[in-house]
């Protein structure tokens, strides 16, 4: 059974990936894992491969979502990325976005961000 947390955060990578895919994005995973790495979204467009952290919460009392993505997740997420394309073998570029999305009395408000960070490769 799942926590409210776990529910939130599930209907928030849900309403992420509706988001992505009327801007033609094609989801290609989700909660793709590798050990103990997590991508919530990974998709495609014509150029790029983008991996998509998704942080959802009830406001922004505390500061807006996506400030809660930390260096050590960006690094995790880094890392899933190597792994993914030497998995795959797909050979576009990389992008990191984050998607925050603010599920508030009802009303859902998302923000994308593309680019949100870049890898030291």
């Amino acid at each position: 059974m799942q926590t409210e947390q776990q529910k939130k955060g599930a209907r928030g990578e849900q309403i992420a990936a509706d988001y992505l895919l009327t801007k033609n994005y094609r989801i290609l995973e989700t909660n793709w894992r590798f050990g103990h790495l997590e991508v919530d979204i990974i998709a495609a467009n014509e150029e790029m491969l983008v991996l998509v952290e998704v942080k959802t919460r009830k406001s922004n009392v505390f500061g807006d979502p996506e400030e809660f993505v930390g260096l050590a997740k960006q690094k995790n997420l880094i890392r899933a990325a190597s792994i993914y394309l030497e998995r795959t073998g797909i050979t576009k570029e990389v992008r990191f976005d984050i998607i925050s999305v603010i599920l508030d009395q009802g009303i859902e408000s998302v923000k994308h961000l593309e680019d949100a960070f870049k890898p030291q490769w």
